[in-house]
């Protein structure tokens, strides 16, 4: 569960959301009645797994992450297994926006089974759409702004978080991972058994329903600054540092 991210406001349509584009690949043509909504029932506590028997993650602030109505989790991104770690270090079961490769790959039906949506990230719509539903029915959604594997110091950020936090009226908890890719390493790394981990989790962002692109881009502005905010606050906390 990685490499997903809120697709770019370029082009956005009138209600500041991405214009639908020609369908292919999974992620083209996602609905929510696709997504298994008992996924993430099983699949949180393998993510629990990997994040404190093979690797050892310490998770700060998860009392921050409501523990029922709509939420939107907006981590960092730089490693490959950030999904799945942010997917285990929450308290509750979370559908990510995962990028469409990952449901056409060998592990592809583990995507599917533990409710994951999948992004084709040159035509995003579908997934927001999914992605709102589920907000809708009171669910928790992962979003990482950035998009893609990068620094994770946020200084880019799309807007599909913004959006589904103002169509939704869903509030957003920042997110910071360290250790998924330390200094020096390559954009697959993956961290051996043991390796330290670290998933804070910031207080919830109020967002009000309703609203425009002026709204969309406040709200994206005000996230972006509390997870640049929180993700130096990590690094001196934890003595873990964003990669090179």
């Amino acid at each position: 569960m990685n490499d997903g991210g809120g697709p770019s406001s370029k082009g956005a349509g009138p209600d500041g959301a991405p214009p639908a584009r020609d369908r292919r690949g999974p992620g083209a043509s996602v609905t929510a009645q696709d997504i298994y909504r008992w996924g993430p029932s099983w699949s949180r506590h393998v993510g629990w797994f990997l994040d404190h028997v093979w690797w050892s993650s310490t998770v700060v602030g998860a009392e921050n992450v409501p523990q029922t109505g709509r939420v939107l989790v907006a981590p960092n991104h730089t490693g490959v297994i950030d999904g799945p770690v942010a997917h285990g270090a929450l308290p509750r079961g979370s559908h990510f926006l995962v990028k469409e490769e990952f449901f056409t790959s060998r592990l592809g039906f583990l995507m599917r089974w533990s409710g994951q949506i999948p992004v084709d990230r040159r035509n995003g719509r579908p997934a927001l759409e999914v992605a709102r539903t589920l907000l809708e029915e009171e669910r928790c959604v992962g979003v990482f702004p950035e998009g893609t594997r990068g620094r994770g110091d946020v200084t880019a950020t799309r807007a599909g978080v913004a959006w589904l936090a103002v169509r939704t009226g869903s509030p957003v908890v920042p997110c910071a991972i360290l250790g998924t890719r330390p200094p020096g390493a390559k954009r697959g790394y993956v961290p051996g058994p043991r390796s330290k981990l670290w998933v804070q989790l910031g207080e919830p962002i109020p967002v009000a329903k309703g609203g425009g692109r002026t709204q969309i881009a406040e709200v994206m502005a005000q996230v972006q600054t509390a997870m640049v905010s929180l993700v130096a606050d990590a690094q001196e906390r934890s003595g873990l540092r964003l990669p090179d």
